[in-house]
């Protein structure tokens, strides 16, 4: 079993492994999970020493949840870190139509979005009982901002973060009922903003510091440096487009960003470096990021992650990265 090594999370005394296990694959809700299939999954992650799991009531409307209480329930308890979030109550689905998103629904649940210090408490304890377990170790806020709600909606919803849901948050950590709080989201802006009234101990970032972007260095990620917040970074892979799929921000890439990816492919390739490796490992050499949290789809893609996090990759290669203007000369880049 790989010894892999831990990060501590913001200033609290969590430890995470720096590869995590992202569950929204779990939920099956863009590709079919059975039960079984989704606690084999978690189970791979365990026997390869994984010991950080993240997951959400959104996911699957809560089957992973589920899904991941069954699958950790009997594994000893100190030995592993648990993420979960809050921000949305799922509600009983009584209507017949079709998902406006087009995302399966597994459990028969419509998401509610509640970020108000009642709706905040709820979740977690919701969250509690559909796990199956009696602790969660990380509670991150999520989706809000812009990106989710429009510009239009979001300033009323961050009002009630701000004036009422954090103060739940606050209160669940204040007492050691959760050991660290935070916000997962796709989207920097909201992160700057909240670090403005709040204390973070995490942000979970999908998709925004990655080998194809990496903005969040211009202000975000040494802000959070400062401040002792660390970084999860999930969707690594940039929702597929950096693992020789077509999809980016969970939609097919436009013509910019599949560009983009052919320039960085092109240095991998004049390397002999797969494309999936170097983005696996370039997040962990900023000393904000904790962790990554890629997820898999199966249990062989999980293993497939592991090989890849494990390829050697030259100086030179990222030398030509840099050298051709496809990474932020800011970037630090593993050893």
């Amino acid at each position: 079993m790989p010894n892999f090594p831990k990060r501590r999370l913001g200033r609290t005394e969590v430890q995470v492994t720096e590869l995590g296990l992202g569950c929204a694959t779990l939920g099956g809700s863009r590709v079919e999970v059975s039960a079984g299939q989704a606690e084999s999954i978690v189970d791979a992650a365990w026997d390869a020493g994984v010991r950080y799991v993240d997951t959400a009531p959104f996911y699957g409307v809560g089957q992973a949840e589920r899904a991941v209480g069954d699958a950790l329930r009997d594994k000893p308890r100190d030995e592993w870190v648990l993420s979960s979030k809050v921000g949305r109550l799922l509600r009983p689905r009584t209507g017949g139509d079709a998902p406006a998103d087009g995302r399966r629904r597994p459990l028969p649940f419509d998401p509610i979005y509640d970020y108000s210090y009642d709706g905040i408490m709820r979740s977690h304890e919701d969250s509690l009982q559909r796990l199956g377990l009696a602790r969660i170790d990380i509670l991150y806020v999520h989706d809000i901002g812009v990106y989710q709600h429009g510009p239009e909606a979001n300033p009323a919803l961050m009002r009630t973060l701000r004036d009422s849901g954090y103060r739940a948050l606050e209160e669940l950590r204040r007492g050691g009922t959760v050991r660290a709080i935070g916000i997962g989201v796709n989207e920097r802006e909201v992160l700057l903003e909240a670090m403005q009234w709040g204390q973070w101990d995490a942000f979970l970032l999908a998709g925004r510091y990655t080998l194809l972007e990496q903005a969040p260095l211009d202000d975000l990620l040494p802000q959070c440096v400062k401040a002792g917040t660390s970084i999860v970074v999930g969707g690594p892979l940039n929702s597929g487009i950096l693992a020789g799929r077509d999809t980016w921000n969970y939609e097919t890439a436009p013509p910019e960003i599949a560009a983009r990816v052919k320039a960085i492919a092109a240095v991998c390739d004049r390397h002999n470096v797969p494309l999936p490796a170097a983005a696996l490992q370039f997040p962990l050499a900023h000393p904000a990021v904790a962790a990554i949290i890629p997820g898999p789809r199966n249990a062989d893609e999980f293993r497939a992650n592991l090989a890849l996090l494990a390829q050697p990759i030259p100086t030179a290669f990222r030398q030509d990265l840099r050298a051709a203007g496809l990474l932020h000369p800011a970037a630090p880049t593993p050893a």
